[in-house]
């Protein structure tokens, strides 16, 4: 299978070259020639497959060009190697606990894959390879544990300070050896233009091998459509099924319907989100007009322009009808995101992260009695046990790896929120 941009003004390149330079020259981003259709087949076994298994499937017509099946097999095994458990809460409504991989939060699985598919593509490579990814918050310790050690690979990560979780922080400061996390005063949307124009500065990629973690890359993006397919296999009534997803970068929301476009009966998608609500007002009166980012308390969230919205429009051949036929927006402020952990919290004895709160409340408000109802819980509650705290009015046991985490020094380069400044780290 063959890539384009979704600017389409340059030319068509592999999977391995996709995920190797990340972005195109044209500024777009990578996406697939042709969306496969699953057979009948892998959903009448779907049931009896593990995720690994259910990776090997949804992804091998993607990679089947550029990674041998046998290696992709490794891939999976090793990247998809722990649990994605659906709770089911009240009703018709279900949380998709997406934080049981080694950073606790749903970035375990694309960076794993990604960090995997690097590796192999590496192999026989003299040049070392430099990751650069912007984080919110969750990205930047998956990326950090997925690609510690690997031999080749060096990352650079840039997360805005004060504006990530004390335990966020902790998670992507603490590696040292071939991570190194630079602390930017700005947002994330300025971290993240700023990787963005290295990519598309000739004298660093003359000089550096370049790729992203983040998921404009193609192999972060393309494994977040697994956990839908898990989700569905662990439903008992599989009928008119809704995923509400909390949205920042609009990687996870994309990967959805790329899930729904390769086969899985979905019926409909909330975009759950924040105060940074580019995409719920689009969907409105299909006027897209970022603002200026907001910080919030689900801060993984703080994103005013989203990196996927051209794959959004991609996903539906820019025709709007066809995307408000099967998403609609959500957005919910801080005090209304402090009532939802409470009214969860209370309703069913059950903790959400901030980010969660938001898809949770969306289905309490928008589900249909005939509709089932699945959030995602993007991360553990742990990372933002102040808020949680504060959300519930009471103190919370932490589980034994944050005091671990929070002992061990911080390692982290002030930077300027200026190209100029990151240009010069990146070349020196």
């Amino acid at each position: 299978m063959k890539f384009f941009s979704t600017n389409r003004k340059v030319e068509v390149v592999s999977f391995r070259d996709a995920v190797i330079h990340s972005l195109p020259a044209d500024k777009g981003l990578y996406f697939p020639e042709k969306i496969p259709s699953l057979g009948e087949e892998f959903f009448t076994n779907l049931e009896s497959y593990s995720l690994s298994e259910i990776g090997h499937h949804v992804l091998a017509p993607f990679t089947k060009e550029s990674i041998p099946d046998s290696k992709l097999e490794e891939i999976v095994l090793e990247a998809f190697n722990f649990e994605i458990p659906l709770k089911k809460l009240e009703n018709s409504m279900y949380s998709l606990e997406l934080f049981h991989g080694p950073t606790y939060a749903f970035k375990d699985v694309g960076a794993r894959f990604l960090a995997r598919c690097l590796a192999f593509f590496n192999e026989n490579n003299d040049q070392e390879v430099t990751i650069l990814v912007a984080t919110s918050g969750d990205t930047g310790g998956a990326v950090a544990s997925g690609f510690y050690n690997v031999s080749g690979v060096n990352v650079v990560i840039l997360y805005p300070s004060g504006k990530v979780s004390e335990l966020q922080e902790k998670q992507l400061t603490t590696f040292g050896g071939n991570i190194r996390a630079l602390e930017v005063n700005g947002t994330f949307d300025d971290c993240q233009n700023m990787v963005k124009q290295a990519f598309l500065d000739s004298e660093i990629n003359d000089t550096l091998n370049l790729s992203s973690a983040n998921s404009i890359n193609i192999a972060r993006w393309l494994p977040q459509s697994i956990y839908y397919f898990e989700a569905f296999k662990q439903l008992e009534n599989k009928k008119e099924l809704v995923f509400s997803v909390p949205s920042g970068n609009y990687g996870n929301l994309t990967a959805g319907i790329l899930a729904y476009k390769m086969g899985l009966p979905i019926k409909r998608f909330i975009a759950a989100s924040n105060q940074n609500d580019a995409i719920p007002r689009f969907l409105v009166d299909q006027n897209y007009d970022p603002k200026k980012t907001v910080s919030t308390l689900s801060n993984a969230m703080d994103v005013s322009d989203p990196s996927n919205y051209p794959r959004l429009l991609a996903l539906v051949n820019k025709n709007f009808q066809a995307l408000t036929d099967i998403l609609s927006g959500f957005s919910l402020d801080d005090n209304e995101t402090l009532k939802s952990i409470r009214t969860c919290y209370q309703q069913n004895g059950y903790i959400t992260d901030p980010h969660g709160a938001i898809g949770f409340d969306a289905l309490k408000k928008l589900l249909k009695p005939t509709e089932q109802g699945v959030f995602l819980e993007t991360a553990h509650y742990c990372k933002f046990i102040s808020t949680v705290e504060k959300a519930l009015d009471q103190s919370i046991n932490h589980p034994d790896f944050v005091s671990e985490l929070m002992n061990k020094p911080k390692e982290s380069i002030a930077l300027n929120n200026n190209y100029g400044d990151f240009k010069s780290f990146l070349m020196n």
